[in-house]
């Protein structure tokens, strides 16, 4: 997983090249199956180096006199080939833009079993993939990331989802020092040298390459269990004080999981490892979780509810993986939503489960509203893309292949129902134990178990892009309401939405009317009729929320739906309507004002998750919509709708954790959007106690004074920041003052920012939180001038785990000029893999310059009324 949360963030392979040639461009030949790894490695974490034995135990399809690997960066010593008892050296031809190595024979070998023995050396590289070095204060770990393409940067492999192996791994180690891999240690022996010893690991399951592991120095494991399954959350030595939540996560999480699934947890342990240098948010290796510290590494006493929220979530998708994508995973990585897709849709119920008071329930129709979103604009892929070389796989990790497929899978499974959705995914899992499946194999489960057209529906959202919009509109004929029901690609282009799109769906909807559901219809047509025996007052096409795409509906209809808001829709339904509305705003389907007027309509809401999307729009609304001479009448707006709420909300004793998350984000959106000069003096005051004493402000708080601050802050409170995240005593305190360096208002602190940034105080993974410095209107300019003549710094420091992901920064604008100048620049530094990203960059500037075209007008003549006559 690469978390984004998350968690945004591939395999080794072997084939003959004698064989008739794959057209794929980067796969290897088929024709050698690798059965076994014997694996023996040496770090020396000094000299940042590692050497390496290897013997691969393969199966030959046919007579072959060259085989060919995946390898990149490494150095081969002396390489043999070994069958029917036959022992020849093979002649190694290294082609590094492929990584590929074929290694040749003069003598043919037969069909059937063969080894390749390889000696060979590599570096320890600090770009974060492959086998590398993470490093504290103290001193240096070795650590992996192989997901996408990087195992083979470690040993050389068949690097190929469906070339699944038994690894056997053995390492060679300072004195001192221990281990972590998917097995368990079954031997430990001094030597082979002075200083040195000898770990050996029980073999692993059958896997992919990219799920192999090895975490190397002084870890401190705090050990659990559940169900006979040892746990282990494991930290540097100085940071293991803080692991006890998320093993007690962990074991909850485990426990729900081996209850849902029929196979009980398939591997003999869970390890789960935080360290300081990690590209991804997280990542699924075969029983050795690897994560960020920050997504894991919790002091109790001063977390925020949304962090101690957070890491449940994100531990319960990589667990969810042990199944999804390490049990089973897909053939090729256009099916990666095979594992990110489940993963994401899976970890919700768990939480659910263990801390009902979240109401997670909630949160998954946060992340479907999220998904449409992502999935609004006219370049995007569909969730089964092409992709052939490691650039092109690496952009699969995305919104579509975790939030959109996800959202896509909770739909089916509300349509055919819980326990069938859950009887088609265990026959899935036991079908292809220990192997690899494709989309087909999935939905055709859940077609027999069901006897529904799960099947059909699949497809059309797995492999057409984008998302349906459903026109609702209905008629009262006598005592017979007729339902008109029309589907078209929703794009939040006004312009193309207005063109006929040739992708039809077939959708399952779920029609309610007054909190009651009346119909289900699966709308498999351009246009289709119901008929309701009875006179609706109103309809709402979506009822529990579940459904996966945008809905809009006649005048009449819309408007009975305002005004039930606060009353007859579910909190779920209430979710959906508002980011449906904002949807129709985007293309001028809707006046903001009727927007805003469903934003008022809710002002007595009280339920987290509901406020929260609310407030979600507002800040647009603030920075890119309204007109600058129309902007104090928006604040004073929203200070006359947030500001009942905040009172209703003033600290009581033993209230819920949800109850002050709920405050700050109130009180957030007072300060950002609303400008309430009350609470900006305020967060000045609570940002100068937090330095004082961080225990003296919650976490949630703390981190919104400090942004706060910064807005307003000098040279002066630049300098405490630095030096306060220099001493944290958490990753959370660490992360809350780092992300507020870009957040200086100063053009003079640019610099500065950038340099900090850019030096070695800021390790790789956390160099993209300076692309906040684009966010802030009166500096975009300038800071983006700064990026471009800092480029070339910022994409060495990045390098290949973190540079495709930086032509994103050209969607962060809302302005033709910036636009068209930050497509130019990216165009011009050709980073491989990024055509499509830069394509999707381009669409979302687009359709914030056109909302601004089409609402603020609108958004001029609404302001113009008092808050109560609106």
């Amino acid at each position: 997983m690469k978390v984004i949360c998350k968690g945004r963030r591939l395999l080794p392979a072997l084939f003959l090249f004698a064989m008739t040639q794959s057209g794929f461009a980067q796969r290897l030949p088929s024709g050698v199956i690798p059965e076994s790894y014997d694996l023996t490695l040496a770090p020396n974490l000094e000299l940042a180096t590692f050497t390496g034995e290897e013997t691969i135990h393969v199966r030959l399809d046919k007579s072959a006199d060259r085989i060919v690997l995946n390898s990149a960066e490494i150095d081969f010593h002396q390489v043999t080939i070994v069958a029917a008892h036959n022992s020849q050296t093979a002649h190694v031809s290294l082609n590094a833009e492929l990584e590929q190595v074929t290694l040749s024979i003069d003598r043919p070998v037969p069909a059937g079993p063969a080894e390749i023995h390889i000696q060979y050396s590599g570096v320890l590289n600090d770009k974060l993939r492959g086998f590398y070095l993470s490093q504290t204060a103290r001193r240096r770990y070795a650590v992996t990331q192989f997901e996408a393409t990087d195992a083979r940067r470690a040993f050389p492999s068949f690097d190929e989802p469906a070339y699944k192996a038994i690894f056997r791994l053995t390492l060679i180690l300072d004195k001192g020092d221990t281990a972590i891999s998917a097995g368990q240690i079954v031997s430990d022996t001094p030597g082979p040298s002075e200083g040195k010893h000898t770990v050996k690991f029980s073999p692993s399951p059958k896997m992919s390459t990219y799920l192999m592991s090895m975490i190397v120095g002084d870890f401190d494991c705090r050990q659990g269990g559940v169900d006979g399954i040892p746990i282990r959350v494991c930290a540097v030595p100085e940071k293991s004080n803080l692991t006890s939540y998320a093993l007690v996560s962990a074991e909850n999480l485990l426990k729900y999981f081996n209850s849902y699934f029929y196979t009980k947890y398939p591997f003999e342990k869970l390890d789960i490892i935080a360290f300081p240098d990690f590209s991804a948010g997280a990542m699924e290796n075969t029983a050795a979780i690897t994560y960020r510290e920050t997504l894991l590494l919790v002091d109790e006493k001063t977390a925020s509810l949304d962090l101690r929220a957070t890491v449940p979530l994100i531990l319960a998708h990589e667990i969810a993986h042990q199944w999804f994508g390490d049990l089973v995973t897909m053939k090729w990585w256009d099916d990666l939503w095979l594992n990110e897709g489940f993963a994401t849709w899976m970890s919700w119920k768990p939480v659910e489960a263990w801390k009902p008071e979240w109401h997670a329930e909630l949160g998954e129709i946060q992340e479907t509203n999220t998904a449409l979103i992502t999935d609004a604009i006219s370049s995007i892929r569909p969730i089964r893309a092409k992709a052939e070389t490691p650039a092109e796989i690496e952009t699969l990790f995305d919104g579509i292949a975790y939030g959109k497929a996800a959202s896509v899978l909770r739909m089916v499974e509300a349509y055919l129902g819980p326990d069938t959705f859950r009887k088609g995914v265990n026959q899935y899992l036991r079908k292809h134990a220990y192997g690899n499946a494709t989309a087909e194999n999935f939905w055709n489960e859940l077609a027999a178990v069901s006897g529904k057209p799960a099947d059909q529906i699949m497809s059309t959202f797995i492999d057409q892009p984008g998302a349906p919009l459903v026109s609702v509109k209905v008629t009262c004929r006598g005592d017979t309401s007729v339902v008109a029901l029309s589907q078209q690609r929703y794009f939040d282009d006004s312009s193309r939405l207005r063109e006929t799109s040739p992708e039809l769906w077939q959708i399952p909807l779920s029609l309610e009317a007054s909190g009651s559901k009346i119909a289900s219809v699966l709308l498999t047509k351009r246009n289709q009729t119901i008929e309701v025996p009875r006179c609706l007052s109103s309809i709402f096409a979506n009822a529990g929320g579940a459904g996966y795409y945008r809905a809009q509906y006649d005048p009449e209809t819309g408007s009975k739906l305002i005004a039930q808001l606060d009353g007859q829709l579910s909190n779920a339904e209430r979710i959906r309507f508002l980011g449906d509305a904002w949807a129709l705003v985007h293309v001028g389907h809707l006046n903001v004002a009727g927007y805003l007027e469903s934003v008022r309509q809710l002002r007595k809401e009280r339920r987290r998750q509901v406020v929260d999307a609310m407030l979600v729009n507002l800040q647009e609304i603030h920075d890119r919509v309204v007109a600058a001479e129309d902007r104090k009448a928006l604040e004073e707006w929203v200070r006359s709708l947030l500001r009942p709420i905040a009172n209703d909300l003033a600290a009581t004793p033993g209230e819920s954790d949800e109850r002050q998350a709920l405050r700050s984000d109130v009180a957030l959106a007072l300060i950002s959007v609303a400008r309430d000069p009350e609470l900006i003096h305020e967060s000045m005051t609570l940002a100068q106690s937090y330095m004082s004493d961080p225990s003296s402000v919650t976490s949630n708080v703390a981190a919104r004074a400090l942004w706060m601050a910064a807005q307003n802050g000098d040279a002066a409170l630049f300098d405490k920041y630095v030096e306060h995240l220099k001493t944290a005593r958490t990753p959370a305190e660490y992360t809350a003052y780092l992300g507020s360096l870009p957040l200086f208002s100063d053009p003079a602190l640019l610099g500065r920012t950038f340099d900090f940034f850019l030096s070695p105080a800021v390790r790789v993974q956390d160099l993209t939180r300076l692309n906040a410095v684009l966010f802030n209107d009166a500096t975009q300019k300038a800071a983006w001038e700064m990026y471009k003549a800092r480029f070339p710094e910022i994409q060495k420091k990045a390098g290949a785990s973190l540079g495709s992901g930086l032509v994103a920064v050209a969607g962060i604008f809302c302005d033709p000029q910036l636009r068209d100048d930050s497509q130019q620049f990216f165009a011009s530094q050709k980073i491989p893999g990024t055509e499509r990203d830069l394509k999707n960059a381009l669409d979302q500037v687009n359709a914030c310059i056109q909302l601004r075209s089409l609402q603020q007008q609108n958004l001029s003549v609404y302001l113009a009324k008092p808050f109560e006559q609106r």
